[in-house]
């Protein structure tokens, strides 16, 4: 039998209303576990514990926030290996690039480890005499942290560390396709001696615990990671209830390549950028647009590398393209695959894959002859697979990169430092690679998009603060 994985209120493992099972999409006779299904006053309870902890959570010293953050932090290095390979089962994602996102996870429990200690304010000077000002900033509340499957460990640790390093409770609700790294980040925060109620974990569907958790009273304020249509409703509630909110939706990533670019630099961008992580990111390079004197080298070189990747099993040290992440997804791409050719274009690749195992295995697309009003570059895919949109120069390049209701990334593969630094400022997104693939960002920055990619504060490095903390400023007369 399956193992069974209850949520976590209160500091107490409680069973849920039923169990959801959790599928090896490399492998779908492989359960990795049955997940509790949460309920409504499950949620209740989680935010009543959350808020009974916040007081003295709010008020605990920050060595020891610093101490628990750094031994989850070393716990999940201890043991990155059998997450790697958790994740790999869960989500799909090959076992190289999931040990990578587990490294990354304790990277960031570090790193904010160490924000903790460094939560400074100012000191300054009032422009009236025998008056000085400080500005500090104080823990927010409960927050209510709604996470994707995509990156199922990197995310919670993105929300979750800075959430407890700034003296923030939480109640978690990750993906109910991928919870199960989600559930060790709990075991491990528990392990390492946080306060019971200071982080509840109530998994489930969105439509139950996700919307209860919205909506509920005693959540000051939510952040979420998912599609564009949910992270709307979730701001509209939010708005309506005064909640703080911040909202990490999709993209339709461009990566411009022009005729002055680095061949190989391009290529390997593209590849990394569109179809590693089987193209399941928000900040995937879906669309290539790609200048027309070398238009056609650049098809033929990606094709021919398209060719040479190997899709298999996550857990296959060889495997360089994993399975999609489950059957409704995998429907997904293939619709639209489909419809790319109604629209007029030429698909190379994206054929449904029979392996030794029965996964959700589709071979990367990539999809020429498109131009950019098309379906299949104005909504996002998030599967393995690019299109290519061939332009006559820079300006219709960056006018097709701006011409999309998303801006989270975009990317340019050119030697012209004229172009670049006219991209850099120009390009409508909230990232801007330069000769480096789309997708893949570092902890320690700001991260975050326009348009209707993201909405509210940034994430990570130094601007969790201006989500997670309140800002107050106090003014002292001195006589």
């Amino acid at each position: 039998m399956a193992p069974r994985y209850d949520n976590f209120i209160a500091g107490e493992w409680v069973p849920g209303d039923g169990l959801t099972p959790n599928i090896n999409p490399s492998d779908t006779s492989d359960i990795v576990g049955e997940f509790a299904a949460g309920t409504a006053e499950q949620v209740a309870d989680a935010v009543r514990a959350a808020r009974e902890a916040f007081p003295t959570w709010s008020q605990s010293p920050i060595q020891q926030r610093f101490d628990i953050l750094d031994a989850v932090g070393n716990q999940i290095i201890q043991r990155a290996e059998e997450l790697a390979r958790l994740l790999a089962r869960e989500e799909g994602k090959p076992i190289g690039e999931a040990l990578g996102e587990v490294k990354r996870a304790a990277q960031l429990f570090k790193f904010f480890a160490g924000e903790a200690v460094r939560n400074t304010g100012e000191l300054v000077d009032s422009v009236r005499p025998g008056l000085q000002v400080e500005m500090t900033h104080e823990p927010l509340g409960v927050i209510g942290v709604i996470t994707p499957w995509n990156f199922p460990i990197a995310i919670p640790a993105w929300k979750l560390a800075p959430a407890l390093a700034y003296g923030n409770t939480v109640v978690l609700k990750p993906s109910e396709v991928a919870p199960a790294c989600a559930w060790e980040l709990v075991n491990m925060l528990d392990r390492a001696g946080l306060p019971a109620g200071v982080v509840n974990l109530v998994m489930g569907s969105g439509s139950v615990v996700g919307d209860a958790l919205v909506r509920a009273d005693g959540v000051d304020a939510v952040s979420f990671t998912g599609s564009v249509a949910t992270g709307r409703h979730v701001a509209e509630i939010c708005a309506r209830s005064g909640k703080r909110v911040q909202t990490e939706m999709g993209g339709k990533n461009p990566l411009v390549v022009l005729d002055d670019a680095d061949l190989g630099i391009a290529v390997e961008a593209a590849i990394n950028g569109a179809y590693y992580s089987t193209g399941q990111r928000c900040t995937a390079s879906s669309r290539l647009v790609v200048t027309e004197k070398i238009h056609d080298r650049f098809v033929e070189a990606l094709t021919r590398r398209l060719a040479e990747l190997r899709v298999g099993d996550a857990l296959d040290p060889a495997t360089q393209i994993g399975p999609v992440v489950d059957q409704r997804q995998l429907d997904k791409d293939l619709h639209y695959l489909t419809l790319a050719r109604q629209e007029g274009g030429r698909v190379i690749g994206g054929e449904r894959l029979t392996l030794d195992k029965d996964g959700y295995y589709l071979s990367p697309a990539l999809v020429l002859d498109t131009d950019n009003s098309m379906k299949v570059n104005q909504e996002e895919i998030f599967g393995p697979v690019a299109t290519v949109i061939k332009v006559a120069d820079y300006d219709e390049a960056l006018a097709t990169v701006n011409d999309t209701s998303f801006g989270l990334s975009a990317g340019i593969c050119s030697s012209s430092l004229k172009y670049v630094t006219h991209f850099k400022r120009h390009a409508q997104a909230g990232l801007v690679m330069v000769n480096a693939p789309t997708a893949g960002v570092d902890y320690h920055v700001s991260f975050g998009g326009r348009k209707a990619s993201s909405y509210g504060y940034r994430e990570q490095g130094r601007a969790a603060r201006e989500f997670f903390t309140l800002h107050k400023t106090t003014y002292i007369f001195a006589g």
